[in-house]
């Protein structure tokens, strides 16, 4: 049977086609869970790997410890080009394996026992990928530091933690804890995520750092920075007890470091007001600086912002608020809730990621200056919103949308904030989000299905409108004025189908709290004489408004 497609559904289902079209086989063999990766579940992680700095290559080796959870005896890893592998071992059986572009394809002589638990070992080698413009165009960092020294750092959100490490390359994939082993010449520190749990001087002139990680993570997290690095600690009494706070820096600028870095502890604790205990209390929170601008590894935030507010001195709002804080310690702490605590299983919906932890600069600005200058704040960034194309990117072929997940992500967590109209309903959304989601792996649908629920209001096509378009709802108005009263007809445009929402109103200009607007009718609405628009669509909706 025949069923009526609407427009924005037709277009929908085009872009797919267009995409699925466009996806190479190596997009699909990183972007979904295929038969060679659906029988085994990641537990564990341990890496060893030594850099040699003035080659730029590294070696080293995996042991993964996995859960057999189907029938297979095929084993997808992935590992990009030009690393080599020089050997696979089970137990004392070495395995065949072909390495082919960037996976490897490992063969048991059978399929394992359903539920045992199983290791192999995996010895690779190479010059990986050198990034050029980290953490956008990702890779390893190999720089100097001022004083030419090795600075060395490791950067790969959406490329995928395999350009420098075997692993099972999918966001889906979060082992339960993970150990690494970093041996590095012996006047350098090499800094991991997690703990440090041992340190070993060797007669050759090398160290090596062991980093323990005891909650899960996702592999692009895990990380490696080596420099000539100090350290110095501090604590935080926060939701969860005592928080240890560690923080690696230049040797050159411990001052500057002691200084800026008290901003981590303003920080976790507007998060943790907002949503809820900070999720690594057991590993640690550290900030490490890095040669690149920063990423949110977990337990260990990469800093580069130069020791000054701002997003490298700039206010991205232009309001003001934004040279008050630094952009780098809010922005990639923000995203040890969402990110690292709630991690996409696919990074199409990286929006998630980036929309509420780029909304989290909003919220830190309210905490720690009031309500007007969050406001202010989100209402600012809405001029680097590019609508081009929709915020969410096609399934399966490991492939972000959009970089309006950022700006206009967080606007629209603010426009759905603003209609709730109940700050604390909606923190509590936040906090239960980070609680009933703790350490898991979700979808898009899995968050707007939580916040409708929670909220008792269908955000169904709120989201579609913001998330899978690139239309703003429009306003048009017209007003009609008296002595005795302001008329006011507003009808509503370039919305989805069905789109409607109950837009609070400013007390006291009208007997109703709410105005209704929808993509059916124009609305009419009575007021006090003297009331503007903006009484009536509040500047906190991400609405174009115009008479």
């Amino acid at each position: 049977m025949l069923k009526f497609i609407s427009f924005f559904s037709l277009l929908v289902l085009i872009n797919s086609s267009i995409n699925a079209q466009l996806a190479t086989t190596a997009d699909s063999l990183r972007g979904t869970i295929n038969a060679n990766r659906s029988w085994w579940d990641v537990t564990h992680y341990e890496l060893d790997v030594t850099p040699n700095v003035e080659n730029k290559e590294i070696h080293g080796n995996c042991i993964i410890t996995f859960k057999v959870v189907g029938t297979g005896n095929i084993m997808q890893i992935d590992l990009q080009q030009p690393l080599k592998i020089s050997g696979v071992l089970f137990g004392t059986e070495l395995l065949p394996f072909i390495q082919k572009e960037n996976i490897c394809l490992i063969t048991f002589n059978k399929s394992l026992p359903m539920a045992s638990s199983q290791k192999i070992r995996i010895d690779y080698y190479g010059k990986p990928k050198e990034a050029k413009n980290a953490p956008w165009d990702g890779g390893i960092v190999w720089k100097k530091d001022k004083d030419n020294r090795p600075f060395i750092n490791t950067a790969c959100q959406g490329l995928g933690a395999s350009v420098w490490w075997p692993c099972k390359d999918h966001q889906t994939e979060e082992p339960d804890s993970m150990k690494m082993h970093f041996t590095v010449d012996n006047y350098l520190v090499a800094v991991g995520n997690g703990k440090l749990t041992n340190k070993v001087d060797h007669k050759n002139g090398k160290t090596t750092y062991t980093w323990n990680v005891t909650q899960p993570i996702n592999n692009y997290n895990v990380t490696m920075n080596i420099a000539n690095y100090v350290n110095f600690k501090d604590t935080l009494h926060g939701e969860k007890g005592i928080l240890n706070m560690d923080y690696w820096v230049m040797d050159y600028n411990l001052e500057k470091a002691k200084t800026q870095f008290i901003q981590a502890k303003h920080t976790i604790n507007a998060l943790e007001y907002w949503f809820g205990p900070y999720p690594f209390y057991e590993d640690s929170y550290k900030l490490v600086e890095t040669h690149h601008l920063g990423m949110e590894h977990q337990s260990a935030v990469a800093y580069g912002n130069k020791y000054q507010n701002g997003y490298l001195g700039r206010d991205l709002s232009g309001s003001g608020w934004g040279l008050k804080w630094d952009f780098i310690i809010v922005h990639e702490t923000g995203h040890e809730w969402f990110g690292n605590n709630i991690t996409t299983k696919d990074i199409a919906d990286m929006w998630v990621h980036e929309g509420f932890t780029n909304y989290s600069e909003t919220l830190f600005t309210q905490y720690h200056y009031g309500t007007a200058a969050g406001n202010e704040y989100v209402q600012g960034i809405r001029k680097s919103i590019a609508n081009d194309e929709p915020i969410i990117g096609p399934y399966g072929v490991n492939k972000e949308g959009s970089g309006d997940m950022y700006y206009k992500g967080a606007n629209c967590i603010h426009t759905i904030r603003t209609l709730i109209n109940d700050d604390v309903l909606f923190r509590n959304i936040l906090r239960g989000l980070n609680k009933d989601f703790y350490h898991q792996t979700v979808t898009t649908k899995d968050v707007e299905n939580y916040i409708s629920k929670k909220a008792k209001k269908d955000f169904s096509k709120v989201f579609d409108q913001y998330l899978r378009t690139t239309l703003v709802p429009k306003v048009k108005y017209s007003v009609k004025k008296s002595k005795t009263k302001w008329s006011y007809q507003l009808k509503l445009t370039d919305v989805v189908s069905g789109f409607s929402v109950n837009a609070p109103l400013k007390k006291g200009i009208c007997k109703s709290e709410f105005v209704n607007l929808n993509d059916k009718k124009t609305t009419k609405l009575e007021v006090k004489p003297g009331t503007p628009i903006t009484d009536i669509i509040s500047k906190n909706l991400y609405f174009i408004v115009e008479q």
